[in-house]
């Protein structure tokens, strides 16, 4: 069967929604604080459907991943310490909430939402591309790296039980 990316729809919230909870199990169980404050919360994923900025993976027609292409740049990513972005002064697009369903990891799902991402964002003008994550989600820096993301610094975010995270950036020409 067919794997493609498509825009997210709202009756595709409570797959989301699932998709994210799951995700959120996982990275506990591995020790990792990531999201265990509760975001992304339900409102955030609706408001990034709404805005059309939230895509699923389909794999044999059901839904098995997801991740928001943010078209407009994010103040958390205006300051970055230990570094600095290639890139400072140009637009870019930020990878977010990126998830696999936790049945479906290790077959490059993940691998295949990033760069379709980058396939929709670059086809709509953008050519730099950010995204962040926890120093202990090992596997979406791996991704990001065998893509061409490069470590940047560290950002800090709204997590309320660890914010210091990984700022990585890819510049397309």
């Amino acid at each position: 069967m067919a794997i493609y990316l498509r825009r997210a729809t709202l009756d595709d919230l409570q797959s989301v929604m699932t998709i994210i909870e799951q995700a959120r199990a996982q990275l506990k169980e591995k020790g990792n604080p990531q999201w265990q404050d509760g975001h992304p919360f339900q409102k955030t994923m609706e408001n990034d459907i709404k805005a059309g900025y939230n895509w699923v993976l389909i794999d044999n027609q059901k839904i098995v991943g997801t991740a928001t292409l943010q078209l407009t740049s994010e103040q958390t990513y205006e300051e970055i310490k230990d570094g600095s972005w290639l890139k400072p002064n140009e637009p870019y697009a930020i990878i977010h909430r990126l998830a696999v369903l936790p049945s479906h990891n290790g077959q490059g799902f993940g691998k295949y939402i990033f760069s379709n991402l980058l396939t929709v964002g670059y086809l709509q003008g953008v050519r730099n591309f950010r995204y962040d994550t926890h120093y202990k989600n090992i596997p979406v820096q791996k991704i990001g790296q065998e893509i061409g993301f490069i470590k940047r610094g560290t950002i800090y975010t709204d997590d309320k039980i660890d914010n210091k995270h990984m700022g990585f950036e890819l510049n397309l020409k």
